[in-house]
């Protein structure tokens, strides 16, 4: 991880590494597994792509995420939490708590508009059978004939 300059304050140095409004969005959509940028892209629309892949490459380089190069052409990348980037998940509860306590926004209304709720939402789990990560590197095989 790359020092920043600061003013010495745990705080400070906490808000460098999330502070902005798409971090906190990208662990939340990395909690259930492993992602790949156009899945991310999609699941954190408005952003740009040259947006998400800046994000991404400083949360690299911050030991949050972790990319995996599964080769092939076009080529296929996946990011995945680091164990530091786990111990953002009660800051992402307490976010979603303060949230609701606001009412900033409710899942309800995402699940309307989306069609399903965000991945570190607690109704998920309650409604929705949790679904396992899948992992794009597991080749398919099989053949469909028409």
């Amino acid at each position: 991880m790359r020092r920043r300059e600061g003013d010495g304050c745990p705080v400070a140095g906490a808000l460098q590494l999330v502070g902005d409004k798409w971090t906190m969005l990208v662990v939340r959509d990395l909690v259930s597994g492993a992602r790949r940028t156009t899945e991310l892209l999609a699941a954190l629309h408005p952003i740009s792509s040259r947006t998400l892949v800046g994000r991404l490459r400083d949360m690299e380089r911050d030991a949050l995420i972790e990319r995996h190069d599964l080769g092939g052409s076009p080529p296929h990348v996946e990011y995945a939490l680091t164990a530091r980037g786990r111990r953002l998940l009660p800051f992402l509860d307490a976010l979603r708590l303060l949230g609701q306590s606001l009412d900033c926004n409710e899942c309800v209304d995402r699940k309307e508009r989306l069609g399903d709720y965000c991945e570190a939402c607690p109704h998920k789990s309650d409604i929705e059978p949790a679904r396992a990560p899948t992992r794009r590197w597991e080749r398919d095989d099989s053949i469909v004939l028409l």
